[in-house]
């Protein structure tokens, strides 16, 4: 578990770098509008979760606060929980970013929120949400 860990860390990094540090370099704009990066990590969480479903499916299918709490506290439920945080919060910075760029807002304000997706994804969210909502003359 502890390898797909490391793995999961360092597949979303280079994206979240591109999005935040290089955001209007035409590479940066091809990698994000195809649904690849967020596919791996997809596919890696299903993949987890199947596993988990085989191995114990009264907990996932039935789910209770007691079970929820019990699959997350073994490496592997922290691990599959830890994956699909990352793969959605890929999901919603790259929602963000190809947002602004289509509405060309300011980078000095897209990054910020972005790295807030990265850290604390539903507080970046809201904080883009605000921006996306300012008067055009007061983002450009």
């Amino acid at each position: 578990m502890e390898i797909i860990f490391t793995f999961s860390n360092l597949y979303i990094m280079p994206f979240w770098l591109l999005m935040i540090a290089l955001p209007h370099w035409s590479w940066t704009q091809r990698i994000m509008r195809s649904f690849w990066p967020v596919a791996g990590l997809a596919l890696l969480y299903a993949l987890m979760l199947l596993v988990q479903l085989f191995s114990s499916a009264g907990g996932l299918l039935e789910p209770t606060l007691t079970g929820i709490a019990a699959l997350l506290s073994t490496p592997e439920g922290a691990a599959i929980g830890w994956v699909h945080f990352l793969a959605f919060d890929l999901f919603v910075g790259r929602w963000a970013y190809l947002d602004s760029r289509e509405r060309d807002l300011s980078v000095w304000l897209v990054s910020p929120s972005l790295l807030f997706i990265l850290m604390a994804g539903p507080l970046g969210l809201l904080l883009y949400l605000l921006v996306r909502s300012l008067p055009r003359r007061q983002i450009m």
